[in-house]
């Protein structure tokens, strides 16, 4: 495993300022208020984590855990018609989607004897868990997983070699693919109640 010096972890500010800008001008455009603080919140955190893993392989608490406590405190205001059990259910699903990732981080190291998932990704997906309904939680990691795939047929159409040991920086993924999946279902939650 690489060691990251702690300016590596840094994300690069104008990427992510500028990527929040522009996640800033579609969700004021398209969602209501509460929904578009969220969004813009969470899309910027996301920028931020994927910069990061793309060049280092490696999420940062910061913006994991940041992501998971964001998305619990952000819950009431999304749900203010029961606020505490939208909270509670954030909490729950964040620690639900947490233990599944980590339980098969864990069957692929017996299976393969190696590290599949990094620890980033799961606090990872405790974050997607507390930001997004359980419903919408497959379809989040279905599309962060094909997302990988097809970057991956396309690096070995490009002609590098792949193999079962290249390592994939898979929260480069499962950040966009979060921050998307929660636009989207927010935009369906907008025309629904109309």
């Amino acid at each position: 495993m690489t060691v990251a010096s702690e300016l590596d972890l840094r994300p690069n500010v104008v990427l992510s300022l500028g990527g929040g800008f522009l996640i800033a001008l579609i969700s004021v455009a398209s969602l209501p208020w509460a929904s578009a603080i969220a969004s813009t919140t969470l899309g910027t955190l996301m920028i931020a984590g994927a910069d990061v893993d793309a060049r280092t392989y490696l999420l940062p608490d910061t913006i994991t855990i940041g992501a998971i406590l964001l998305g619990i405190v952000f819950a009431p205001a999304l749900d203010p018609s029961e606020p505490w059990l939208a909270a509670g259910l954030a909490i729950i699903r964040a620690a639900g989607t947490a233990l599944a990732l980590a339980a098969l981080r864990w069957a692929h190291a017996q299976v393969r004897k190696e590290e599949g998932l990094g620890l980033g990704d799961i606090k990872l997906a405790a974050a997607g868990g507390a930001w997004l309904s359980l419903a919408a939680i497959p379809m989040w990691l279905g599309l962060a997983s094909a997302a990988a795939l097809v970057a991956v047929v396309l690096t070995q159409l490009r002609g590098e070699s792949i193999d079962r040991t290249t390592r994939v920086p898979f929260g480069a993924f499962l950040c966009p693919a979060l921050w998307l999946v929660f636009y989207l279902t927010a935009m369906l939650d907008k025309f629904a109640d109309i």
